[in-house]
């Protein structure tokens, strides 16, 4: 993407992104919806809640609602441990400008 302002370099945001069902979305069978963490690069976090949307939509997703956590060093600042297995993670989704899901959680209505 090169039309970033300078002086604005990208980040990686922690999001958390709940979505619904739709046809070809992948889920597990009887799953009502599931919970996704990401990794997403961009300018601000508005810029990348809206990326990881996009994505999402485009494999068939159906994102209901989407929670930052902030960057890594907001995280730590608020006292999150980060370890190197995320660490590594976000570092991909900076490196290649993308969206990383790095753990999807599958929901279900109780009985």
């Amino acid at each position: 993407m090169t039309d970033e302002k300078p002086g604005r370099p990208q980040q990686v945001y922690t999001l958390v992104v709940e979505v619904g069902r739709s046809a070809d979305d992948g889920l597990p069978k009887g799953a009502t919806g599931a919970a996704l963490i990401c990794y997403a690069s961009g300018v601000d976090e508005a810029e990348a809640v809206r990326e990881t949307v996009a994505i999402l939509k485009q494999a068939d997703l159906a994102p209901l609602d989407v929670t930052g956590y902030g960057t890594v060093a907001e995280r730590e600042s608020q006292g999150d441990e980060i370890g190197e297995e995320e660490r590594a993670l976000m570092a991909r989704a900076l490196a290649e400008n993308s969206v990383v899901v790095a753990q999807m959680t599958p929901f279900y209505d109780k009985p």
